[in-house]
């Protein structure tokens, strides 16, 4: 899902508008791993459940 997006910004917009896109994908595993974390989850768990709770969230409208 993010990855065709990223492309298609690529193609209509230009090669900055994925740069900021990933860059608010990366900031939100960030910000859910840090607040896993923060409830004394271990790393792996904290990462796989920030990951995984960004690509939920991305999909809820499909």
């Amino acid at each position: 899902m993010w990855t065709s997006i990223a492309g298609a910004l690529f193609v209509v917009v230009s090669p900055i508008a994925p740069m900021v896109l990933c860059g608010f994908f990366v900031l939100l595993t960030a910000l859910g791993f840090g607040l896993r974390r923060r409830r004394k989850h271990s790393v792996r768990c904290s990462f796989y459940g920030a990951l995984g709770a960004v690509l939920a969230g991305s999909l809820d409208g499909f």
